[in-house]
């Protein structure tokens, strides 16, 4: 049960763009910001980056451990995003992926 809520809440995270509900305008991860970037090293570097910061900000349960970011090997437009975290209440090791879809350039 915790756990499913625990995954839900990150996944909320990480799927809400900054500015996109208005009582809260900073909640939610800058992932939404690399939408169109290629799917190189950079851009997966961006990623990991924007994951440990918004998780830091917005998910005090948790102590992510290590996120991992990379290419999807059957869809090029796609970053998966792994993420290895610590329940601080617990410290049950957990862990989650979460698919990014990049928009390619035409």
């Amino acid at each position: 049960h915790e756990r499913n809520e625990l995954d839900q809440a990150i996944y909320v995270i990480l799927s809400t763009a900054p500015g996109e509900r208005v009582m809260r305008p900073t909640f939610g991860c800058r992932l939404h910001d690399l939408i169109f970037a290629p799917n190189n090293s950079h851009t997966a570097a961006r990623a990991r980056r924007y994951v440990e910061e918004a998780l830091d900000m917005w998910e005090p349960r948790i102590r992510v451990t290590q996120v991992d970011v990379r290419q999807d090997a059957e869809a090029a437009n796609t970053l998966i995003v792994e993420i290895h975290y610590e329940v601080k209440a617990t410290h049950d090791q957990r862990s989650l992926v979460y698919p990014f879809y990049l928009i390619p350039e035409e």
